[in-house]
């Protein structure tokens, strides 16, 4: 027969996983309308949406209030320690569920003024939603039943939807080149897009956690060893490139380097010989979007090598470093070929330089990898 303490102790737990259960409801019930807001130019629905993120935010402060009067009440120790601490973050991970859902109500009021989007990027959206609210269901079930391979399945799911938000992306920048989309539609579909992406990304979260409750062992979020640099131009065509070419070369196992545009455009001739000469083929090279870049959310430092980079990220996010490296863009001078092989000349030496001493200085200070992952989009 039970003791009085565990009764209390089974009592608190049974409580805290109720109030999750209820949050992670109201979560899912968010994304999903605004699903139907998207589908159905539901402009009332994503108004409630946005109203009802209050709910979730209430919601997280009585959970950590429960898991707080928990922790000093039971003084819990081993499994139960475990389910407190697990509890907190997974809290957490919900809360952003909730913003992401606010978020993309927001942006669905911002595309009200645009001509409705065509039903291909609609059908990627709700393909998407259709595997990241599941997978976010069954997380929250695992950490109810204390199921670790239900938490193992679920998170199977992630990949599809990095996928699918690929060919979303893919789609959406043809649509805007061929003009069938207004450039200003871009930011928010380009959002919307990704918060569904990043829903995967916590109900992945929510995982690895009850991973860690039922066995006690730490699951790493995959490529945490790695030390991601992106440079980010203002097309994408001379100095990004440049740096992540320089970058490349130095042939460091642990980094990985990647660039970007605010706005792609082909690569001069004029650059495309001189890094030739350097020992860069760029030929084959493909200036992107910023939001083409794989796993943004995952970089630990972005470098803007233009003054238009730094507006693009106005406010970085906690534990992400942002670095200003404008330097002028030699495939802007003209003149004489001398005062052009000039300016190709400075602004490689000065990436070079500066690319060599932050490489160098992460290995130097041993940083830890993990401590500089994402927790998660601002809003």
């Amino acid at each position: 027969m039970p003791s009085r303490l565990e009764e209390s102790l089974e009592r608190d737990i049974e409580r805290i996983r109720q109030e999750v259960l209820q949050m992670s409801a109201i979560a899912e019930r968010s994304l999903r309308d605004c699903v139907r807001a998207l589908v159905e130019a539901n402009r009332q629905m994503a108004y409630a949406v946005i109203l009802r993120d209050q709910a979730i935010d209430e919601k997280e402060k009585a959970i950590d209030r429960l898991c707080l009067d928990f922790l000093v009440r039971q003084q819990p120790v081993g499994s139960h320690l475990r389910f407190a601490y697990s509890t907190i973050k997974i809290n957490l991970e919900l809360e952003r569920v909730g913003d992401y859902g606010e978020s993309v109500a927001r942006q669905l009021l911002r595309l009200e003024k645009l001509p409705d989007p065509p039903e291909s990027l609609k059908k990627w959206i709700v393909e998407m939603a259709d595997l990241a609210i599941p997978m976010l269901h069954d997380a929250i079930e695992a950490f109810v039943r204390l199921d670790a391979e239900l938490a193992k399945k679920a998170m199977k799911s992630e990949p599809a939807v990095d996928a699918l938000q690929r060919k979303y992306n893919s789609d959406l920048i043809e649509l805007v080149r061929a003009q069938a989309i207004p450039p200003e539609g871009m930011a928010p579909l380009m959002t919307i897009g990704r918060r569904f992406e990043r829903v995967a990304d916590q109900a992945r979260n929510v995982c690895m956690e009850v991973l860690y409750m039922c066995t006690g062992e730490y699951a790493k979020h995959p490529g945490a060893e790695t030390f991601r640099i992106l440079f980010v131009g203002e097309h994408n065509a001379c100095r990004s490139l440049m740096a992540e070419a320089i970058a490349t070369s130095l042939g460091e196992p642990k980094f990985l380097f990647s660039s970007a545009g605010l706005d792609p455009r082909p690569i001069t001739p004029a650059t495309l010989d001189f890094m030739k000469e350097k020992g860069f083929d760029l030929a084959r090279v493909a200036p992107k979007y910023i939001y083409e870049v794989p796993n943004l959310e995952h970089f630990q430092v972005v470098v803007g090598v233009a003054r238009e980079a730094q507006e693009a990220f106005p406010r970085t996010p906690r534990k992400m470093v942002y670095l200003d490296w404008r330097v002028d863009d030699p495939s802007e001078v003209e003149g004489p070929p001398e005062k052009v092989r000039a300016a190709y000349d400075a602004t490689f030496e000065f990436l070079s330089s500066h690319v060599r001493d932050l490489v160098e200085a992460v290995l130097g200070n041993d940083v830890d990898q993990r401590a500089l992952d994402f927790p998660g989009e601002p809003r």
